[in-house]
């Protein structure tokens, strides 16, 4: 037997079974495969054996045997994020359609956390890994060892993989150019970690649209910050009680964009009136507040289906005839509401 890597019981194996019956390793694999090619007497004693140990198959293992692993796992850095769970159901519909199952791991931007469920899919021999890699760095070596085709979602990866993105520079670009064309005169910007390739797309966007409008962009109106509301509310805090503070904001997600609107409300400021918002992905609570927040869409069920489309393109080809990496880069879109509006 050996041991269970989740720490539970021990796992019994066909050699476990093998040794209690008596049998040949072979003689036990045909009887559970229920091959009339085995003789009924050992048959039973297979099964007996089978019984009293608590056998149970491994259907990934024996799916691999057949040529055709049917799950595929998703690991995705926040599962509140309402980004992260359209994607989520862009792969999954994708995934039932084809016959695939997909198991969900959210790894909460913790590198330690993302590497276990890089290990369980290793083990585990999944057909296929789509990743939101984390800002520090995903290692994927041992998976791209076995062939095991991974697409990364919202970020890029080191490794040559296809990548499924969104122009998050042109989106924010777009963000930063309406607040100015509508009559805010500072926009601030408060963006991601400085690690994370969304974050420096997004300020990157930014700083594009202030030189578009004849703007010098000021490090003074920046604040990076973790992609979490009690961090943007600090970061708000801090823009507003400096020497020239802003009179809009540009925020790079819209878990930011609650704590962006926690602080303006604590200090009895009124989007769309007394301070313009615009922010990064429409969750579907931004359509439902007292003013409606002006946010950059990105297309995030297509992103899901996308990568699925490309996991299915590599599954059961060999190495030597997979197609070279393909980044797909997909629009996004500004929808304008109250928040951004010149009072």
């Amino acid at each position: 037997m050996t041991l269970d890597p989740g720490g539970g019981s021990a796992i019994v194996t066909i050699k476990d079974v093998a040794a209690r019956a008596g049998v040949s390793v072979a003689t036990v694999s045909r009887t559970l495969n229920n091959q009339a090619t085995v003789d009924e007497q050992l048959a039973d004693r297979v099964r007996v054996a089978a019984a009293e140990l608590g056998y149970r198959r491994n259907g990934i293992a024996r799916s691999l045997r057949l040529q055709r692993a049917d799950v595929w796992a998703l690991i995705i850095s926040d599962i509140a994020n309402p980004f992260f769970t359209a994607i989520a159901r862009g792969l999954e519909d994708l995934a039932q359609r084809q016959g695939f199952s997909v198991v969900l791991c959210n790894s909460d931007e913790d590198p330690a956390k993302e590497a276990n469920y890089l290990e369980v899919a290793e083990r585990e021999q999944v057909s296929g890994v789509v990743l939101s890699p984390n800002r520090i760095g995903s290692d994927i070596s041992p998976l791209t060892r076995l062939g095991v085709p991974v697409v990364a979602v919202d970020r890029p990866l080191r490794a040559p993989v296809d990548t499924v993105l969104v122009r998050s520079a042109a989106g924010a670009q777009e963000a930063t150019e309406h607040l100015l064309d509508v009559g805010w005169r500072r926009p601030a910007c408060i963006t991601g970690p400085e690690s994370a390739q969304t974050a420096i797309q997004r300020l990157a966007g930014y700083r594009r649209g202030l030189l578009a409008r004849k703007r010098r962009p000021a490090a003074s109106l920046v604040r990076h910050a973790d992609y979490r509301a009690d961090r943007a509310a600090l970061a708000t805090a801090e823009l507003l009680d400096g020497r020239n503070p802003p009179d809009s904001f540009f925020v790079a997600n819209s878990e930011m964009a609650l704590g962006v609107l926690q602080e303006l409300r604590s200090r009895g400021l009124t989007v769309g009136e007394d301070v313009g918002l615009v922010a990064f992905d429409n969750a579907p609570w931004t359509a439902f507040t007292d003013r409606p927040l002006s946010v950059v869409d990105q297309p995030a069920y297509e992103m899901g289906v996308l990568a699925g489309n490309l996991l299915l393109s590599r599954l059961g080809v060999p190495l030597s005839d997979r197609p070279a990496p393909r980044v797909r880069r997909l629009r996004t879109e500004l929808i304008v509401r109250e928040s951004s509006l010149h009072g």
